[in-house]
């Protein structure tokens, strides 16, 4: 066992030692990607993150884990004692391609044993499942994924975690958009069963709105709440990691696009991410007034730009704050925040330095 491993598998097993109403202080887990921006944040707050879920790795329909550390960001994490725990995620998230990987046995068990390879040989305290656009047929599938890996990990000493999109009310809603993200989106994530295989679960409650919908808050309160409630059903509360979004999403107009029959342009209504800096940064620029939300609790603004209306909700450090004392006020494991590199700088005050 390499000194690094020996290090950070210390440091998983108390990490998911909370025990039901402690007063113990709520775990700070944020999400990093490979952007230098990203990186930077972690180098920069490393004291006040608990545990670091870079993404860095992906899995393929025949089972192969492709993806690897950076080094800088591993000796930061050694030298702070911050644990890794690298996210896995099913590649560009196409249906198709996972269905395969889940009927596959022999798929899944090189996909597991890469997996524990790569903790082996980086250090990771073990893994987190990212499987998103999952048909809702595939529900079963999944969780006997998760319950083999997660015993695979165990016997190893290595912790299995899963990041799950929000699925309140657990079944398709009223029109045409809440059947489509039940089925696509939704359905796949049977909580009871997941939470039985792994040692935590990061509910991802954020997304609520996106370039698939009207404008509206990334996770407005009531929404963010519902999902929790909806969660706690399912999941123990020391199982439980609430997610906090720390970007935003900007709408404008996009170009027309050419129909394929012929008809004439059709409309492009567009959305995309935007950092909390770069969303400042359009208001000052644009004469853009900063709201609050007090309904949603959350932070958003308009401004014109080429006599068009462009809109944008996005996490200041209260829509934050918020949320953190939401976790706290509910006893959860702690808090899942994608992602580094996108957030008010104003949140690291809200936050303890870890011991």
């Amino acid at each position: 066992m390499k000194p690094l491993l020996a290090v950070f598998v210390f440091a998983s097993t108390t990490f998911f030692g909370a025990t039901p109403g402690s007063a113990q202080q709520p775990k700070a887990l944020f999400y990093m990607t490979r952007e230098p921006k990203s990186v930077r944040s972690f180098l920069a707050h490393a004291d006040k993150i608990d545990l670091l879920v870079p993404a860095w790795y992906s899995v393929d329909a025949d089972g192969l884990l492709s993806g690897g550390a950076n080094p800088l960001v591993m000796e930061t994490a050694k030298q702070h004692h911050v644990p890794v725990m690298p996210i896995v995620a099913n590649g560009d998230f196409a249906q198709e391609d996972f269905h395969k990987l889940l009927k596959s046995a022999t798929a899944m068990e090189s996909m597991i044993h890469g997996l524990i390879r790569a903790c082996k040989e980086n250090g990771y305290t073990g893994f987190q499942f990212d499987f998103e656009n999952v048909h809702w047929t595939d529900r079963n599938l999944l969780s006997e994924m998760v319950q083999n890996a997660g015993a695979a990990f165990h016997k190893e000493g290595l912790q299995l975690t899963i990041a799950t999109v929000p699925n309140a009310p657990g079944a398709p809603g009223e029109g045409g958009f809440s059947a489509w993200i039940y089925e696509n989106w939704r359905g796949a994530y049977d909580l009871t069963a997941l939470a039985q295989s792994v040692d935590l679960i990061c509910l991802m409650t954020y997304d609520q709105h996106t370039r698939w919908t009207a404008p509206g808050p990334v996770a407005g309160w009531a929404w963010t709440t519902g999902n929790l409630e909806y969660a706690l059903k399912f999941v123990p509360v020391q199982k439980l990691s609430l997610g906090i979004p720390l970007y935003g999403y900007r709408w404008f107009a996009g170009t027309p696009v050419k129909s394929d029959d012929k008809s004439g342009d059709k409309p492009n209504p567009s959305a995309e991410y935007i950092s909390t800096d770069d969303a400042v940064d359009l208001a000052k620029a644009y004469g853009g007034h900063i709201e609050w939300d007090s309904t949603d609790r959350a932070a958003w603004f308009y401004f014109y730009r080429a006599d068009m209306r462009e809109w944008i909700f996005f996490t200041d450090a209260r829509t934050f704050r918020e949320r953190y004392a939401l976790v706290k006020e509910r006893g959860l494991q702690g808090f899942c925040s994608w992602v580094l590199g996108t957030e008010d700088p104003a949140i690291w005050d809200l936050l303890p330095t870890h011991k």
